[in-house]
């Protein structure tokens, strides 16, 4: 293509509401530009890329049996009310103005629909459905470009089985073809025990890349690879013994204490004797979560210990529940449910608050004074924590998600009523998994792994051109007609070649050639023309050579070959 025929808007500078590489990376370049908040248009430069990524998808997909779908992402609200996700998704799901229909953010109900009129034998499965679909979600603080955004495109599929067992084999099919796809587009990534969330399911793991601009927080251990999202990761960290003699219950007058840290400065003592207390509603009844001094509450780990969903007491409630506000709630005397982080497993002499602003209790055994106690792993793990798995230490990082697996089992075929008969006839729910890969978020996550301080540096599996041939000086006519000579022989060859024909200057030229980051430069100019040479250049690790004009089909294809 000719640039001077060709919509890439470059930019000199970075745009303000651009922070992290690969947004500004893809606005620098023309890849993108956005409509609203969440919402991108991709621009040729940019859709050549998303297309490559879609067909390496593609190959993978089809490579381990899978059948590409094209789904509507218009649906009938009615199927989602089947599985209740309506509610579960909340303010995240688009509805259409007259809230019969909603815009898909996943497609699990659509495919559990299509399943279930017409899989009915043993001998229909196994099935593995794919597409690759725009999708919606609401997101209220959309951000880091095409990262996080509320029109986005992905790649989901869904397996149909007959067994468990033939889950763990759909599922092990899918975990070998998303390394094989993130590998392919030349991806440094990691997997991660995750949370299944909204999505239900027994099992799940997340394909990560550590990024500044990541939305997940993972935990890592480099010794042994131990790896997970802080949402379920777990650590090795110690707690004081319990102690031989046990207090008394004491009330201590504490005015304006509120934080732990509040705490042990007022009282001189340490934040492990102290039992931290929040107020958490679950199906409209208060439950009071206890903490290990200022470690924090795993949300997600408290809905997996409860089994429902879990939301913070607003500030008013709290008064009303425990007859205090937020930093003197305490175990003693509360009505409900209680349940405690391991950390504070059957010790004593604690401190926490006494349910009265301003008072505090110590002296607190939890075998003695707090009847029906649960206990649970309920904290967020920290950076240099034990890892769990050998004796190395964690780092906590921030992540951005490329793909997702789910073990979904028979959460939407039973609520959906998904049935078929096995070989004896009986009737059973079928058993599925999903699988999802954002599709520009792996393309943000190249561009954060390969820039430098020029611009892109793309490899030969998702550059848009494998060639950027530069005409120094069109206005030339040998420098013209050898430039116009070599891009037709190379386009008819096969090459993928980007031309700047433009008239412009030379180093306006090579400063966007830097930006858009094609693996290699052809520059033609008319020094060189006169030995029969140009120049070629390697993006990535600045070589440049002459070659003859008689050589550089193959000396391209030797080095295109080099690049894979």
């Amino acid at each position: 293509m000719r640039l001077s025929k060709t919509f890439v808007p470059t930019l000199k500078e970075i745009p303000n509401d651009a922070v992290v590489p690969s947004h500004i990376l893809m606005l620098r370049t023309g890849m993108v530009r956005m409509l609203s908040a969440g919402i991108y248009s991709f621009l040729p430069l940019g859709y050549r890329v998303i297309k490559k990524v879609c067909e390496i998808v593609r190959q993978e997909m089809d490579a381990i049996g899978g059948q590409e779908f094209h789904l509507p992402a218009l649906n009938p609200k009615e199927i989602w009310e089947e599985t209740g996700r309506v509610e579960a998704f909340g303010d995240i799901l688009f509805h259409v103005k007259n809230r019969d229909y909603v815009l898909a953010p996943t497609h699990e109900e659509i495919m559990t629909f299509h399943a279930r009129n017409v899989v009915k034998s043993y001998k229909d499965m196994p099935q593995i459905w794919y597409q690759i679909q725009t999708k919606f979600r609401n997101e209220p603080r959309p951000r880091s470009g095409v990262i996080r955004g509320r029109q986005f495109l992905m790649k989901d599929s869904y397996s149909f089985d007959v067994s468990w067992e033939d889950l763990d084999k759909s599922y092990m099919l899918h975990d070998e073809a998303y390394r094989r796809i993130f590998t392919r587009c030349g991806l440094k990534f990691f997997v991660v025990g995750a949370s299944s969330g909204a999505m239900g399911g027994t099992g799940s793991e997340e394909f990560m890349v550590k990024s500044e601009a990541g939305e997940d927080t993972v935990a890592y251990c480099e010794s042994c690879g131990y790896a997970a999202n802080v949402e379920v990761a777990t650590s090795k960290v110690s707690s004081p013994e319990r102690e031989t003699e046990s207090k008394q219950v004491y009330e201590i007058h504490t005015p304006n204490v509120k934080s732990i840290d509040e705490l042990c400065e007022f009282l001189k003592i340490d934040e492990s004797v102290c039992a931290k207390s929040r107020i958490y509603i679950s199906n409209n009844q208060p439950i009071l979560v206890l903490m290990q001094g200022n470690d924090e509450v795993n949300e997600t780990k408290l809905e997996k210990a409860v089994g429902s969903t879990i939301r913070p007491a607003h500030p008013d409630e709290l008064k009303e529940i425990t007859g205090a506000d937020a930093g003197s709630i305490g175990p003693i005397g509360f009505n409900g449910r209680i349940i405690s982080d391991l950390r504070l497993k059957d010790r004593n002499n604690l401190f926490s608050g006494a349910n009265k602003n301003d008072y505090h209790i110590g002296g607190i055994d939890f075998q003695r004074d707090v009847k029906n106690i649960d206990y649970a792993d309920l904290r967020v793990v920290q950076s240099g924590e034990g890892c769990p798995k050998c004796d190395s230490k964690l780092e906590v990082f921030p992540a951005i998600e490329l793909g997702h697996i789910f073990k979904l089992g028979t959460k939407y075929s039973e609520s959906m009523k998904a049935y078929f008969l096995d070989e004896n006839g009986k009737e059973n729910p079928i058993i599925m998994g999903s699988y999802g890969i954002g599709i520009e978020r792996v393309v943000a996550c190249y561009i954060e792994q390969n820039h430098d301080t020029k611009g892109i540096v793309w490899n030969k599996a998702l550059a848009p051109f494998h060639i950027h041939l530069i005409s120094i000086n069109p206005k030339n006519e040998k420098v013209k007609n050898v430039s116009d000579e070599i891009y037709d022989s190379l386009t008819k060859s096969g090459f993928e070649v980007l031309y700047d024909d433009r008239d412009a200057s030379p180093g306006f030229k090579f400063n966007d050639a830097d930006l858009l980051g094609m693996p290699i430069q052809v520059i033609v100019g008319e020094k060189k023309l006169k030995d029969n040479l140009v120049e070629c250049k390697i993006r990535k690790s600045d070589e440049r050579f002459d070659v003859e004009l008689n050589n550089l089909h193959s000396k391209l294809k030797e080095l295109l070959d080099s690049l894979e």
